[in-house]
């Protein structure tokens, strides 16, 4: 292995300890290809399936990949406008399996998300009866302060210039802790533990993904 490769592996598994201990159903892959092979294995044919607003997810080719079981998908890219996306929105809420990312994840487990709708945060919070959550170790943070400040000054920005929204970040790729109209950080959700125990499932990939 790389020394990346090393240190990704035991930094996992000290992880893995963590998140089973808030109650979480906790795996790691070392690679994107295993953990789509992982994802897809959790779920059982015939379950309904949806995800949120997630790149790592879409740029793993997790959904194309779910797309080709024999599965319920309910997808919002496919949706012919946004009231269809609004109806894929609220029918998440009654799917068997929800899937997405995280923004950032604090080395003792700790996961934080931010949304500009909430109904990413929504889902997540309350509602499919499982949520998988794939979360590349790019995004492991020292503690809960410093995965709240990368999910506001880096993904945030990102996000903001990957919609080409008109937001202070999106001009200098800095958090300003604005108001604007456009903002996308409008809902921070910081989940201690899975509740009820195992709802939640996390699969730790060792390679960059999403932002």
């Amino acid at each position: 292995m790389t020394p990346k490769e090393t240190r990704n592996a035991k930094l996992a598994q000290k992880m893995l300890k963590s998140l089973e201990r808030r109650n979480y159903e906790a795996y790691y892959c070392p690679t994107a290809a295993e953990a789509v092979d992982k994802v897809s294995a959790l779920i059982p044919d015939g379950s309904s399936v949806t995800w949120g607003g997630s790149m790592t997810i879409r740029d793993m080719g997790l959904t194309a990949k779910l797309h080709e079981r024999d599965l319920k998908t309910m997808d919002r890219d496919l949706a012919a406008d946004r009231d269809e996306a609004q109806r894929i929105y609220r029918e998440a809420f009654s799917a068997d399996y929800y899937l997405t990312s995280a923004n950032a994840i604090s080395e003792d487990g700790v996961i934080v998300n931010i949304d500009g709708n909430g109904n990413r945060v929504a889902a997540i919070t309350f509602g499919p009866k499982r949520v998988i959550l794939v979360i590349g170790l790019n995004k492991v943070a020292q503690d809960v302060s410093a995965a709240v400040a990368r999910a506001r000054s880096t993904a945030s920005p990102i996000n903001a210039a990957r919609f080409d929204i008109k937001t202070p970040c999106q001009v200098d790729g800095t958090c300003h802790n604005c108001n604007s109209p456009e903002s996308i950080c409008n809902y921070i959700s910081i989940m201690r533990n899975s509740h009820p125990a195992k709802r939640h499932i996390v699969v730790l990939v060792g390679e960059d993904l999403g932002y």
